[in-house]
């Protein structure tokens, strides 16, 4: 599928309604507003097309920029080609997408390590995104080095920019479900920080409790026989790219 029929059909499913909704959101003005359920359709038309994920996110439009996060190939970026996407982002629905595809890619623990220390609230919000995603995904980190992330969020969650804040609470969720040690330590940090206060805009998004959260989660995960929540999200992410083949 090449890039001018794929920016056709987005046009094509664009509503005002979305538009308003992905506006108060941030996502700025250069957009059709298509539904996730329709770049999901796409998604799987197409597969994995690096070159049209590249050519799709060069145009600017939220839309195409979402898709081209669905449908490139993480094993196919260098470094330095995460490092440009990031620097054209200023809305955190794409750097979360963004940040989904570092943390599938060779590179993934480098970025998480290097963009959570970044003074940029997006950058930095990005880097605490990959490192949730991979307490979730990737089995053969050592949890220590997640350990070592729960005192870096407990030091600095308060301080953080808003965007960056929110990240680094979702990051310490997620290290609450890799194992049962991190449970552990998530949950005692969780009590230590309190209440976290992220700023959501002119949205109906609510900031959770994390302890409760990391509960739940677990109490999921066990309901239907896996050992944690970040089993059940290997196994989830296996049967995804059974599918995308």
């Amino acid at each position: 599928m090449k890039k001018t029929e794929v920016m056709k059909q987005l046009k094509a499913m664009g509503t005002a309604q979305n538009r308003k909704v992905y506006a108060r959101h941030g996502a700025g003005k250069e957009m059709y507003g298509v539904s996730y359920a329709n770049l999901g359709k796409l998604r799987k038309q197409i597969k994995v097309d690096h070159d049209l994920a590249c050519d799709l996110w060069a145009t600017g439009n939220v839309d195409a920029r979402a898709l081209a996060a669905m449908v490139a190939d993480p094993q196919a970026f260098r470094a330095s080609d995460l490092d440009a996407w990031l620097r054209d982002l200023e809305y955190h629905g794409l750097v979360d997408a963004l940040a989904s595809v570092a943390a599938a890619s060779p590179h993934g623990p480098r970025k998480a390590d290097k963009w959570r220390k970044a003074r940029n609230e997006y950058a930095a919000r990005a880097g605490w995104v990959v490192l949730g995603n991979l307490a979730l995904s990737d089995p053969d980190l050592p949890d220590h080095h997640f350990a070592e992330a729960l005192k870096e969020i407990e030091a600095g969650v308060h301080e953080a920019k808003n965007r960056a804040r929110e990240g680094m609470h979702h990051a310490l969720i997620q290290i609450g479900c890799r194992s049962k040690g991190l449970r552990r330590k998530a949950l005692a940090a969780a009590k230590r920080i309190g209440k976290v206060v992220i700023d959501h805009g002119e949205t109906g998004c609510k900031t959770p409790d994390a302890g409760a959260y990391i509960e739940k989660t677990w109490a999921h995960a066990e309901s239907k026989g896996f050992p944690s929540p970040a089993a059940q999200e290997q196994a989830r992410n296996r049967r995804s790219i059974a599918c995308a083949r």
